[in-house]
C-alpha cells in the first residue's frame, strides 16, 4: 500500500505535466490518506461540532475508517445534508455556514488532498486564498511591491459566491481533466446533498457550502477560468509601453535650473528645484504607457490600473460582463467600486491601500515613496475591536473566561492580540494598534481580580514580566506552569515588538503532507489503550478545549479528566470499553452529550 506522500506526489507530478487524472477515486480505497485527513482536521475548531447525525472526531478509530472505504468501495457511501447556522457579519446581516458531519468531513478532506494536489500546480500565481505557502500577506506583499504607479483601483465583490457556483458548469471544468465519472460523481453528490435547517432539508441546486473541508479548493478550480481571462485577455489588451516618456514641464524646469546655476543664481535655482520636487518627472498621462495588474484572494479579487479612468470603466464593465456570461455570477454594485489610488482608499483583505505621496521623502537623491504602494490599518479598525472589550467606554472583564484558570485567561487574551498584531505587521502605521493593546491589557487584569476578587493593580504586579526580544527588553504579561522534568508551560500577552515588517510572515496554511507523521497518529499506530494497555477495538476521545478539564465543581475528578490534564491534551487513544465509561459519566464529562455510534461505523 503506497503512503499518502507517495499518492500525491504522484498526482501533483501529473498535474504539474498538464497530464490527465485517471481512476483516481480509487485511491479513496487508501486507509493511509484517511488517516493523514484525520491528521489534518481533528484539531480544528468544528472537529467537535456535530452536524445533523451529532457524530463528531470523539471515538475516531481505524475500523471506521475501513467502515468509510467498504462503503466507498461498494459505491454505497451517502452524503448527509449539512446542518445549517448562520454568523453575522460586518454588514449586520447573517452569513450561512454549513456544519457537516464528521464522516463527510474526512471523506471530503481526502477528496481535497486529491483536489489540491493536481491543481494547485496549476494555478495562476495572482491566486492567493486557500493555497499551501499563500494567505493574505503573500497577496499584500504582491501589491506592495509590484504595483508601483498605480492609479486607479478597481474593487471587486461578487454578490453570493458561495451560494451561487454553478454545478454545471464546475463539473464540466472538473471533467476537463479529470477522467473518472466516479470520483466526479461523488463530488457532485456532495454538492447537491442539501442542508437541514430547522429540521427541514432543503436542496442546493447552486453553490458549494461555506464550512465545507472541500469547498475553498472547489472555489479556486472556479474563479481559475477568471485568473486566466483576466491574465491571458484583459492583462495583455490593458498593458503596453516599456516606461512613461519624459514630463516636458519638469524637463523645461530642468533647464531653467541649469541656467540660473550658470548665472550664479543659486536663490532663483532653490527656488525652482523645489518646485521640481512638487512635479511628476514622467508624463502622468502618456497615451502609449499602460499597466494592469491583478490579484485574488478566494472570492475577493482587486485590480490596479495605470491610464485613464474611461478605460478602468471598460475594464470593470467587461469584468462584468464575463462573470455574468461565463460564470453565472454577479458583481455586487455597491461594493464593485473604481477608486483613486493617490486620494482615496481601497479596501482589500481588511487593509487600506493606496499610492503614497510625499514630494520630502529623499532617498538616494530621488523621491522613492511617490508612486510606492502604501498599506495602512483601516480607519474605525481599533474603535471597533475596542468595543469587544469594553463597556460604556471603560475595559470591563470578560464573564466567560472567569472560570478559567489564570493561565488560559491570559493565555486567551495574548493569543487574540498577537492575531490582531501579526496581521497588520505589513502597514505603515501598526503603532495606532497601541490603543487597541492598553484595552485588551486592562481587560485582562479585570477579568483576573474579578475572578480572585483582589485589584487590579495586584494583579498586574503578580504577572508582569520582562522578556528579551532581538537583544530588547520588554514589558508583558507572564503566567508560568512548571512542570516536572519539563519545560515549563508559559502564556504571555504582549512582549514582542509592534512595528512593520516588509516581508509577508502568514500563509493559510501548511502543506498538505509533512513528513514526520503527527504525534496523534503514532499514539493511535501504537494499538495501545492509553488507560488499560488493551490492544482491542482502539477508539479516540476527544474534547472541545483544555480549559473543560478544569471546571469548578470536580472536586473528585473522573480518572480521564486528570490524566488528558497531567499530559495537556485534547485527545486520548482508548479501548472501546475505556471510552465507554468515559461517556457514562456525561454528568462530570465535558465533552457534549452525543451517540456513539455513527452513521458508519467499522465497528
Amino acid at each position: 500500500m503506497q503512503s499518502a506522500e507517495t499518492v500525491l506526489d504522484v498526482i501533483r507530478e501529473r498535474g504539474r505535466r498538464g497530464l490527465p487524472l485517471e481512476r483516481v477515486y480509487r485511491q479513496l480505497f487508501n486507509p493511509q490518506l484517511f488517516l493523514t485527513a484525520y491528521g489534518r482536521i481533528y484539531s480544528n475548531t468544528g472537529a467537535m461540532t456535530p452536524g445533523v447525525s451529532g457524530e463528531t472526531a470523539d471515538g475516531m478509530s481505524t475500523g471506521k475508517i475501513d467502515g468509510i472505504i467498504n462503503a466507498l468501495r461498494a459505491q454505497r457511501y451517502r452524503w448527509s445534508a449539512a446542518r445549517r447556522t448562520y454568523i453575522p457579519k460586518k454588514n449586520g446581516k447573517m452569513r450561512p455556514l454549513g456544519m457537516p458531519t464528521w464522516s463527510d468531513k474526512l471523506v471530503a478532506e481526502v477528496v481535497r488532498l486529491l483536489l489540491d494536489a493536481y491543481y494547485d500546480v496549476q494555478f495562476s500565481d495572482r491566486s492567493h486564498g486557500f493555497r499551501p505557502g499563500r494567505g493574505c500577506h503573500t497577496a499584500l506583499t504582491e501589491i506592495q511591491r509590484t504595483w508601483t504607479g498605480t492609479k486607479w483601483f478597481i474593487e471587486g465583490d461578487i454578490s453570493d459566491y458561495f451560494g451561487s457556483m454553478d454545478h454545471d458548469l464546475l463539473l464540466a471544468r472538473l471533467r476537463e481533466k479529470i477522467h473518472d465519472e466516479r470520483f466526479l460523481g461523488l463530488i457532485r453528490n456532495m454538492l447537491r446533498a442539501g442542508y437541514l435547517e430547522d429540521w427541514r432539508w432543503n436542496a442546493t441546486l447552486s453553490g458549494c457550502p461555506q464550512g465545507g473541508i472541500a469547498s475553498p479548493v472547489l472555489s479556486n478550480i472556479y474563479l481559475d477560468m477568471f485568473d486566466q481571462f483576466v491574465e491571458q485577455q484583459l492583462i495583455p489588451e490593458y498593458t503596453r509601453g516599456e516606461d512613461r516618456r519624459r514630463y516636458l514641464p519638469y524637463k523645461r524646469l530642468q533647464n531653467q535650473i541649469g541656467q540660473a546655476r550658470k548665472r550664479g543664481d543659486w536663490d532663483a535655482a532653490r527656488s525652482l528645484r523645489a518646485r521640481l520636487r512638487t512635479m511628476p518627472s514622467r508624463d502622468p498621462d502618456d497615451p502609449d504607457y499602460r499597466r494592469l495588474r491583478y490579484v485574488r484572494y478566494a472570492d475577493d479579487w482587486l485590480l490596479g490600473f495605470s491610464g485613464p479612468r474611461r478605460e478602468a470603466e471598460e475594464i470593470k464593465h467587461r469584468v462584468q460582463e464575463f462573470l455574468k456570461a461565463e460564470l453565472r455570477l454577479d458583481l455586487s454594485e455597491p461594493k464593485t467600486l473604481i477608486t483613486h489610488a493617490a486620494t482615496q482608499s481601497a479596501r482589500f483583505l481588511g487593509y487600506e491601500i493606496r499610492r503614497q505621496q510625499q514630494d520630502t521623502k529623499i532617498t538616494g537623491n530621488r523621491r522613492s515613496v511617490n508612486g510606492a504602494i502604501g498599506l495602512y490599518v483601516p480607519r474605525g479598525f481599533v474603535r471597533e475591536r475596542s468595543q469587544q472589550y469594553m463597556s460604556k467606554g471603560r475595559p470591563v472583564r470578560r464573564g466567560q473566561l472567569l472560570h478559567d484558570d489564570d493561565f488560559s485567561i491570559v493565555a486567551q487574551y495574548g493569543i487574540e492580540w498577537r492575531g490582531y498584531a501579526q496581521y497588520y505587521v505589513l502597514a505603515l502605521d501598526t503603532r495606532r494598534l497601541t490603543t487597541l493593546q492598553w484595552v485588551m491589557e486592562a481587560s485582562m487584569l479585570r477579568t483576573l481580580a474579578a475572578k480572585h476578587q483582589t485589584t487590579l493593580p495586584k494583579m498586574a504586579r503578580k504577572y508582569k514580566a520582562v522578556v528579551t526580544v532581538d537583544g530588547v527588553r520588554r514589558k508583558c504579561y507572564e503566567v508560568r506552569v512548571e512542570r516536572d522534568g519539563k519545560s515549563p508551560l508559559i502564556a504571555r500577552m504582549g512582549g514582542f515588538p509592534l512595528t512593520r515588517q516588509t516581508k509577508a510572515i502568514l500563509v493559510d496554511r501548511r502543506p498538505p503532507i509533512v513528513n514526520s507523521r503527527s504525534e496523534l497518529l503514532q499514539r493511535l499506530a501504537a494499538e495501545e489503550c492509553e488507560h488499560c494497555g488493551s490492544h482491542v477495538r482502539l477508539e479516540v476521545h476527544h474534547i472541545r478545549r483544555l480549559a473543560d478539564l478544569n471546571k469548578p465543581g470536580q472536586a473528585n475528578r473522573p480518572w480521564w479528566i486528570s490524566l488528558m490534564a497531567s499530559r495537556r491534551r485534547k485527545t486520548l487513544v482508548l479501548c472501546q470499553a475505556c471510552h465507554g465509561e468515559v461517556h457514562a459519566g456525561r454528568s462530570t464529562a465535558p465533552t457534549r452529550n452525543r451517540t456513539l455510534e455513527s452513521r458508519v461505523s467499522g465497528n
